[in-house]
Parts: structure tokens; C-alpha cells; sequence
């Protein structure tokens, strides 16, 4: 009965007076939410993970559309996040990188949502620095973001589609969504759009178009991406698993030892990937190579593409820094 002393909380979340909380369910309105392992799973039937559906032992449900529904992105982070589990030390530092454009001490009475939470590793974080903190992710991954803060006590943790979020507008004082509405079938700025609803301010990180790079990097990007579409489809966990550690030490290592290099001569921002992996260590490139080349959907922006938004927001902030593009919309 994890949510029992939650309900005011579940109450203003969701926009509605009338929440039951049960061992097993809690009823929101007219709906009737299962609860897995303290996870809400707030989303369609038609979009349950094999897994949710063999912990309820509910049928699979046909009919689901492509363009509303990406299973195979859906599949691919719930897998790659319960491959690579656990926090490392190098997402302390990213978590510090993500965050320059926040003031951290002013969430201190926020609630707070992590939209697409992946394992929780940006959340865990946060937890002792907000009041209250909402996770959502549509894959299986919000079971290992629920383990990740099993010591929170101010989480609430909700498996939904972030395109249908069952969420009351301005929910939350302060959302970040950080790597994830790029691999949405829908255009990445038309999520972003659609994200301030629930919040005055979003915190977002869209992968970058290479546009502060030299061309050669969108070259070898483009061939990246050829060989992204083939083997995306390929779900047998072992190929994925050996293929990223291939990219680990065929790729990556070699090009941070040329970085390393090149840095002598004050040329390492020169060579691809040696400024964001040259103070990580196998486990995080493994996990990284495994995100890169196993989601089917990928929308890169540019900077440009980025400042189109202050048509939309009050303010857009962008971070000169690593990793390109975060930045911040104010509503």
C-alpha cells in the first residue's frame, strides 16, 4: 500500500477528488489503474509490456496503431534499461551537466516530473532536493527506475504513453525530459509543445544535429545512421549485447585514445565522440552504443531549430555545454 498516505498527492496529479488506493489497483475517476510493484500503470491495455501483461495475466490486445504506438522503441528501452541497471559514478557528473540551467535549490518545495525516466538515474538525484517527484515511462523501465529509488519516499511512479498522459494540466512545477522525445513517432518540437501544459518549465535534451561540428562529423554520422537502420531491427538480446561491446573497443576506445592524442596538440574537439567519452568508463560507452543503434526513431535539431521555439515559450535558454542540445523552455 505504498500509495495509502499519497492520496491528496495522487488527487492533484491525476485532477480529480475521486481516488481509491486498494492493495492492487487504485481507481482514478472511472478508471481503474493497476498498481505493479508500487509502479501505476496508467497506460492502454493495448500498450502493456509482455511483462505487465503476465503479472496481470491480461491477453494481448490487437489493433494497436504504428504511428500512436512504437512497440519496437517501447521493447528497446525497456531491455537496454534493464541490461544496464545500475547508477554509475558518471551519472552524478551528467546529472550536474544536464542541470546548469536549473536552480536546483529553488525545486525545493516543487513537485517535480520526469517525463520518459528511463532507470530513474537523473530522478535519484533530485529526490532529496524536491518535495515530491513523479516518474512516467511507457516501457519496462519504470520498474528498474522504482527499484533505483526504492529508498524515496516522495516518488510516484506511473507507466504511461507520453503522448496520452493521464496527467491534469499543470500537474507539476517543473518537468524535464532528457533524451527522450526524439524517439517519438511524432515530430520531437510538437512533444515539447505539448509538454508545457503540465508545467511552466520544461527542461529538455534533443539530440544535436552536429551543426557546432565540422561537416566530416555529419558525414560519418550519416553513415552511422545506415547502419543504425539495419540492426535496430534485429531484438535477439545476445546480438544486441555483443554488438555494443563490439562498438565499445572497435570504436569508441579508439577514437577517445586518438582524442587523448590530439589533445596535446589542442586538437581533441576535433575527433568524434572523445569530448562527451573521455572520462567514462565500459559500462556507461557500453550502454550508450547499445541507446545509439537500437532505437528505429531518431530526430536530430539543430540550435536553430532549437530558437524556433521562443514562439512558443516566454523564454528558451540553450546550454553552451555538453550534451548538445539541452536547454530550458519557460512558459
Amino acid at each position: 500500500m505504498y500509495y495509502a498516505d499519497k492520496i491528496e498527492s495522487l488527487r492533484d496529479i491525476f485532477g480529480t477528488s475521486q481516488i481509491v488506493v486498494a492493495r492492487e489497483s487504485i481507481t482514478v475517476g472511472d478508471r481503474e489503474y493497476p498498481v505493479i510493484d508500487d509502479v501505476i500503470v496508467a497506460s492502454s491495455p493495448e500498450q502493456y509490456t509482455p511483462f505487465v501483461r503476465r503479472r496481470l495475466n491480461a491477453v494481448a490486445a490487437p489493433g494497436v496503431r504504428q504511428a500512436m504506438h512504437a512497440a519496437d522503441i517501447q521493447f528497446t528501452f525497456g531491455a537496454e534499461w534493464q541490461t544496464y541497471d545500475t547508477l554509475l559514478p558518471e551519472h552524478r557528473q551528467e546529472f550536474d551537466r544536464y542541470f546548469d540551467l536549473v536552480d536546483i535549490q529553488g525545486l525545493k518545495n516543487a513537485r517535480v516530473a520526469d517525463i520518459g525516466c528511463g532507470m530513474g538515474r537523473w530522478s535519484y538525484f533530485l529526490t532529496d532536493k524536491v518535495r515530491e517527484i513523479v516518474l512516467v515511462d511507457f516501457s519496462d523501465a519504470i520498474f528498474v527506475a522504482r527499484k533505483n529509488l526504492a529508498g524515496a519516499a516522495n516518488g510516484i511512479f506511473i507507466m504511461a504513453d507520453l503522448q496520452h498522459l493521464p496527467l491534469r494540466d499543470d500537474c507539476a512545477d517543473f518537468i524535464f525530459s532528457l533524451g527522450v522525445l526524439h524517439h517519438l513517432p511524432i515530430p520531437c518540437f510538437d512533444a515539447v509543445r505539448s509538454l508545457k501544459r503540465y508545467a511552466p518549465r520544461l527542461l529538455i535534451f534533443l539530440y544535436y544535429a552536429l551543426d557546432n561540428r565540422p561537416a566530416y562529423f555529419r558525414a560519418l554520422l550519416g553513415l552511422v545512421t545506415l547502419l543504425r537502420r539495419a540492426v535496430c531491427r534485429i531484438q535477439n538480446p545476445v546480438f544486441r549485447r555483443l554488438f555494443s561491446q563490439a562498438g565499445v573497443y572497435g570504436v569508441y576506445l579508439p577514437l577517445i585514445a586518438l582524442g587523448s592524442a590530439a589533445r596535446l596538440l589542442g586538437l581533441s574537439r576535433f575527433v568524434p565522440l572523445y569530448e562527451f567519452y573521455h572520462d567514462k568508463g565500459l559500462r556507461r560507452i557500453e550502454q550508450d552504443v547499445y541507446d545509439r543503434f537500437f532505437t528505429r526513431i531518431e530526430q536530430r535539431v539543430t540550435r536553430r531549430d532549437i530558437m524556433l521555439l521562443r514562439t512558443d515559450f516566454s523564454a528558451v535558454t540553450l546550454s553552451e555545454h555538453i550534451p548538445y542540445w539541452h536547454f530550458l523552455c519557460v512558459r
